[in-house]
């Protein structure tokens, strides 16, 4: 594998939607990647996946589903995803494979894509948290990904030192920003 990426998508601000932001960050800050791998929040970005299955050559897209109950976890193919047709219902469905459809007409050399993808208990609240039931499921939502990963000779290695969820969750719901102020000298 030459040049790989894990995006996770969705909108943190509406519950469990934000579930494959906080796993992309969980791997990012709890696991040492190879040198060609990267790990993007791609939030809600559209047409901004585009780049992404154009420029890599394989892609983890980690998100939500509205397959299955509740902390589910489903990994599908972009074949799959696209099969789905109109029964897509999460807006992440729908925007990756959207995304997926206009690559697959406009250029023929795009990345193998691979959505890992949990089912949501609530994406309705407006607050910067996961349900108890997504919370629970988490960790499987984790290692099916990793066992993704795998499969395609990417092997992330536990960091030393690592994060809980319920820190990735704060300090998105809390960001700091170091501010530089640069000193005036006379």
């Amino acid at each position: 594998m030459e040049k790989a990426v894990i995006v996770g998508i969705g909108n943190i601000m509406f519950c469990d939607d934000g579930l494959g932001v906080y796993a992309a960050k969980f791997l990012e800050e709890n696991f040492i990647r190879p040198p060609n791998v990267d790990i993007v929040d791609g939030g809600t970005l559209g047409f901004t996946l585009m780049t992404y299955y154009q420029e890599y050559d394989y892609v983890c897209i980690l998100g939500t589903t509205s397959e299955g109950k509740s902390g589910d976890v489903f990994r599908f193919g972009k074949e799959e995803l696209i099969a789905q047709g109109t029964t897509r219902q999460s807006a992440n469905e729908v925007e990756v494979a959207q995304m997926l459809e206009i690559c697959s007409i406009l250029d023929e050399e795009m990345a193998l894509v691979e959505i890992v993808a949990m089912k949501p208990q609530d994406m309705m609240p407006v607050v910067a948290n996961l349900t108890d039931t997504v919370k629970a499921a988490f960790p499987n939502l984790i290692e099916k990904t990793l066992e993704v990963l795998r499969a395609h000779d990417i092997d992330l290695r536990p960091k030393s030192e690592t994060k809980s969820l319920e820190e990735i969750i704060r300090a998105y719901a809390n960001p700091t920003q170091e501010i530089h102020i640069p000193s005036s000298k006379g």
